[in-house]
């Protein structure tokens, strides 16, 4: 027999955890349960490199980040924006801290302290290794280590995460399911990853650099200065990411290697070449490329052109690459349930009573904290009005 519960939330990830501590503040009864052993994993992996939570930017700007999507999420970006997320974390105890750059850290530079700050505080049951795998008439299902157990709830919030890093709970399996009660999905896409390249063989000493005070291309002819790592497997780091979305979706991929100096200045200092300098001795001397920006002109732009021309292409090297790098390993993914899909509340439109939160909805954002502000805000924003339905 299926177990009546009031509010059941699906995935204990920030979306997940916010919507439940909402839910619960609002008087519901709120059960949360995780297909893994234990809550936020992403969250934690996240925490590796400093837990990036948001951004120290007004609102129009970070709410820009949102490409696409940017109209539909400021609503709930305005409710859990990145002064509410610095509040939130410090309600938590855990003191936050703005780098040069405008990312916002918590001071421990963790994620398990906060997170399990937040576990304290929420007040909902937490059932772990519950696996939802569909329903049966009103009963939703889930796989446990005690076998199949069933649960009839009032409302739910669906956040399960996108289709990334499946070892940590994302899998995306639960489109299959969605589309099967005719809810309307976009196909999944890699966000935020790294790009394949099929290096020569004199690439292979490079493996491993970092290609540093550079600028990537996007589609607007923005450059934006950031910095990525050659590896065996392409080219990955923040500054792929920041254009690999239009990389993605057809762009090329264009490196400046000298964003400090015009093309006129680079030819200035190739022309004032002594005689007995080689062309790679010039390169290094004049205008301090390193080893492996000399290596990347040598493997895309050989045979290298002379005066002008070279300097166009420092200013300009095209990476040729053979597409992102598998799905699973991108940070994030786009796709998901669309914003027809669901009404103003994020109620999915053929599934009265259910919400949705998260990475699930079909929005992407660039690293350096939008991806974790807009899982708590669009967790909030469900959470609100997950607290006001009743059947």
């Amino acid at each position: 027999m299926a177990e009546a519960i009031d509010a059941l939330v699906i995935g204990a990830g920030p979306a997940g955890l916010m919507a439940a501590e909402t839910l619960a503040r609002a008087g519901r009864s709120v059960v949360v349960v995780e297909g893994k052993p234990s809550a936020g994993r992403k969250f934690l992996m996240a925490g590796k490199s400093g837990l990036n939570l948001t951004k120290d930017e007004p609102l129009e700007r970070f709410a820009s980040a949102y490409g696409g999507a940017a109209e539909w999420l400021r609503p709930m970006l305005a409710g859990m924006g990145p002064e509410a997320v610095r509040g939130w974390a410090e309600a938590l105890g855990e003191p936050v801290f703005t780098g040069s750059s405008g990312r916002v850290f918590p001071v421990s530079m963790k994620a398990s302290p906060l997170l399990r700050a937040w576990l304290r505080r929420v007040e909902a049951e937490l059932r772990l290794g519950w696996r939802w795998v569909g329903w049966d008439g009103a009963a939703w299902l889930f796989e446990t280590r005690e076998g199949l157990r069933s649960l009839t709830p009032e409302v739910v919030v669906l956040a399960l995460g996108g289709a990334s890093w499946a070892r940590l709970g994302s899998d995306g399996e639960w489109a299959g399911l969605l589309a099967g009660r005719g809810v309307e999905l976009a196909p999944f896409r890699p966000a935020n990853m790294g790009f394949r390249v099929d290096w020569s063989a004199h690439m292979t000493r490079h493996f491993g650099a970092p290609v540093k005070g550079v600028a990537l291309k996007k589609f607007n002819d923005i450059w934006i200065k950031g910095e990525f790592v050659v590896s065996a497997r392409g080219v990955e780091g923040g500054g792929i990411y920041a254009v690999s979305a239009d990389v993605r979706d057809g762009a090329p991929l264009v490196v400046d290697l000298l964003p400090d100096l015009s093309v006129e200045e680079v030819a200035a200092r190739l022309a004032a070449r002594p005689g007995k300098r080689t062309l790679a001795q010039h390169l290094e001397k004049a205008l301090k490329l390193d080893p492996v920006k000399r290596a990347l002109l040598q493997e895309f732009g050989r045979p290298l052109p002379e005066g002008v021309e070279l300097a166009r292409l420092i200013k300009g090297l095209r990476i040729s690459h053979a597409g992102p790098r598998p799905m699973d390993e991108a940070i994030s993914t786009a796709g998901g349930v669309t914003r027809a899909a669901v009404d103003e509340g994020l109620m999915l439109r053929a599934l009265p009573g259910v919400f949705v939160a998260g990475e699930m909805l079909d929005w992407e954002a660039p690293t350096g904290g939008y991806l974790i502000t807009g899982c708590l805000a669009t967790g909030l924003w469900a959470g609100r009005h997950a607290a006001g339905w009743r059947t």
